[in-house]
């Protein structure tokens, strides 16, 4: 008995079908998550494979941008670097000649010192007079005090070029930035397509001259599409994300061919009725938005108007 009615049921929904009589809930059209690609360097257009129809992979190069003025600001900035190079001083020939200057000074000094020695003995002998004690002695001071003067314009002279060079340098941060920048721009002179899918609209040709934020072209995942429907608040109670519905695509003159879909979206506030948007109780003036997404099998198109069965 059940297989009996079961069997009547499935003759009066495919006669429903034959005859259009589809029992829907809510109706819509069908959307895509469409991507607008964009320049993001300015410059000529050397290579644009963005034809229409043309189904891209992740990661595509789908057109390549003149970088011709980006090599030469980066050829420029390397020749800066190079010249703050040639203006820093090396401090090792100023040192070296001060301290060959305290060797002779030290030299001197052991001199001075083996001539003190030997003047004292000379006077212990009665050989040499004070004087000659003092003159010697004044001697040793004096060297001394040029030796002191040695080691501390050598702390001086080290100091005051490493902090010239330091400044010098300091400018090579800021310039090496900079190149990071423009190597960064020159990797986005090549457009690769953000997403896997197929061209919709190409917005610009190859030999064009584009610039940052300008749109290429737009492309879209037509693998699942969305159909935007649209339903009343009594339906709300009837559906939740992730529940699957029926789908109904007209398919020849009296027909509709089904598709499953799965809700995953439901707008949380209500709005008034679309004008091109009839819903089960057409007397309703506000509406809840509903998205469904829909596996394509190639035969469902951006703006396809469908109805959804919820039950």
């Amino acid at each position: 008995m059940k297989k009996s009615i079961l069997f009547l049921s499935l003759i009066v929904f495919i006669a429903a079908c034959k005859s259009g009589n589809i029992d829907h809930d809510a109706s819509g059209m069908f959307e895509a998550n469409e991507v607008i690609v964009s320049s993001e360097v300015s410059g000529k257009i050397l290579k644009m494979n963005a034809d229409e129809g043309i189904v891209f992979t992740l990661g595509q190069v789908s057109a390549i941008i003149d970088t011709t003025t980006l090599l030469l600001q980066r050829d420029q900035i390397e020749a800066s670097i190079h010249a703050l190079k040639l203006k820093t001083s090396d401090p090792a020939p100023f040192i070296q000649v001060l301290e060959q200057q305290l060797i002779v000074q030290q030299s001197q000094l052991a001199t001075a010192e083996k001539e003190l020695i030997r003047v004292q003995n000379l006077i212990a002998a009665d050989a040499a007079t004070g004087r000659q004690l003092d003159d010697i002695k004044a001697q040793i001071d004096v060297i001394k005090k040029q030796m002191e003067v040695t080691k501390k314009q050598t702390i001086q002279q080290r100091t005051v070029l490493l902090t010239q060079n330091r400044s010098i340098l300091s400018e090579q941060n800021p310039l090496e930035k900079k190149a990071n920048q423009i190597d960064d721009q020159l990797k986005r002179a090549i457009v690769s397509s953000p997403i896997a899918g197929t061209v919709l609209i190409k917005y610009a040709e190859a030999g064009e001259v584009t610039t940052i934020g300008k749109a290429l072209y737009k492309i879209a995942d037509l693998s699942s599409l969305n159909l935007r429907a649209f339903i009343t608040g009594k339906q709300l109670s009837e559906i939740k994300l992730n529940q699957t519905v029926k789908i109904f695509t007209d398919d020849g003159a009296d027909k509709y061919k089904t598709y499953n879909g799965t809700i995953i979206w439901i707008a949380d506030k209500a709005e008034f009725t679309p004008k091109t948007i009839q819903t089960k109780d057409e007397r309703a003036n506000l509406v809840y938005a509903i998205k469904i997404k829909v596996k394509n099998d190639g035969l469902l198109k951006i703006g396809m108007y469908a109805e959804v069965g919820f039950k």
